[in-house]
């Protein structure tokens, strides 16, 4: 990667020094600890420019010396510069229906810290958000993190593009927006929130199963279902912020039609961890731990692909019904690529994805890839990771302009 530096021949040197710091900033970033001379080599600046700009950074308290490097040349060794990870702290906080899960992290977006909570979906709702928060604060706590700078919030629902506010849909809890306003009051610092589907689908393009992909759709499959849709390296969220809803999507073989405040009847009537355990039942395959039913669905699924013929025909059915909604979101928006995550998603691996492929091909004429999610762990924390640090280094390598 060879970057442009600024020249500064319309701007003032303060300017160019700012932007050309914010870019080496990004390098190492990117690339990993670095020489001055890479820096050099990568920037396109001066020698005496480098070393001014790691002089700057360093006293900033950005960067700092983490190794020497003596390969490249004859002579003293070179120091290495990396950017100070502890310089600030990150979380991410994932809120479901039966759980919360968080995830504490350094400025590179390393995690340092995890704890998770059950939740009684008809428990007293104020405790928990007490918990939740207190969960948050020990975690960060505990991993040395005295001082958060960003969280990071994935819920279901629908988040306001202009107002940045929760509003569910269907019959989600409605502790989900208590527990964001009151991280919002409690610590003091950005909080800043995302639908689960769309945080899954910033870890994907990232760091899993679409880095070559600059258009797609994320097909979250659990609990309930939704979407991402990422278009030209953009994620577009739609007017409301609703973009991707697709547990209301009318399909047929359904009962009855989606409303306004229920998506029984839609594609979630389907395609969700509910529907996926009593297509399970229908061919004969054991459903355990229905206290929870996407983790049911989840085991039934992973079992279904070494589980013989029975489990062979039930992919087969659940394929059907998930490439329905796939057709469907395909023949409006043409992505080239759809993504199965989620906890059925993850669980049907390549065998599921495959089906769905061939499902798809046999109902629209585009063409689409289907690929298994590849994110190690949960996609919403690591999602939710990306975001916060993005923001967190929008503001701590922020060129200061005069």
């Amino acid at each position: 990667m060879t970057a442009t530096p600024y020249s500064g021949r319309t701007a003032s040197p303060r300017t160019a020094r700012a932007i050309n710091d914010r870019l080496a900033l990004e390098l190492l970033q990117s690339e990993g600890p670095l020489t001055a001379t890479q820096l050099k080599e990568l920037t396109g600046l001066s020698r005496p420019s480098v070393a001014d700009l790691v002089e700057r950074l360093g006293a900033a308290g950005l960067i700092h010396v983490i190794g020497e490097s003596g390969a490249e040349r004859r002579g003293p060794n070179a120091r290495v510069y990396g950017i100070v990870a502890d310089r600030a702290h990150l979380a991410a906080v994932d809120v479901r229906t039966h759980s919360v899960a968080i995830e504490v992290a350094d400025l590179l977006g390393r995690t340092i810290g995890r704890a998770a909570l059950p939740v009684d979906p008809l428990g007293d709702p104020r405790r928990t958000v007490k918990r939740s928060v207190a969960l948050l604060e020990r975690t960060a706590r505990e991993a040395g993190a005295t001082a958060l700078h960003t969280v990071a919030v994935g819920a279901p629902g629908l988040v306001d593009p202009a107002t940045g506010e929760l509003r569910a849909t269907g019959q989600l809890p409605m502790w989900h927006s208590a527990l964001v306003a009151e991280l919002r009051q409690r610590i003091g610092i950005p909080v800043l929130l995302d639908n689960e589907v769309n945080l899954a689908a910033v870890a994907e393009q990232r760091l899993g199963a679409v880095r070559d992909r600059d258009t797609f759709v994320l097909f979250w499959l659990g609990h309930g279902v939704g979407a991402a849709v990422v278009l030209d390296g953009v994620l577009r969220r739609g007017a409301s912020g609703g973009a991707g809803e697709i547990g209301f999507l009318p399909v047929p073989g359904t009962f009855q039609l989606p409303t306004a405040s229920l998506c029984e009847g839609g594609f979630h009537s389907l395609a969700g961890s509910a529907a996926v355990c009593a297509l399970a039942r229908a061919h004969h395959l054991p459903v355990m731990g229905e206290d929870d039913d996407a983790a049911a669905a989840e085991a039934v699924v992973a079992r279904a692909r070494t589980g013989g013929k029975h489990g062979e025909l039930f992919l087969d059915a659940l394929a059907a019904r998930i490439a329905i909604g796939a057709a469907a979101v395909c023949a409006v928006l043409d992505p080239g690529c759809v993504v199965l995550a989620g906890e059925i998603g993850r669980a049907g691996g390549e065998a599921l994805a495959t089906r769905v492929a061939e499902g798809l091909a046999r109902m629209t004429p585009l063409p689409t890839e289907v690929r298994a999610g590849a994110v190690e762990g949960s996609a919403v924390l690591r999602g939710a990771v990306l975001t916060a640090m993005d923001a967190a280094q929008n503001r701590l390598f922020a060129p200061e302009t005069p």
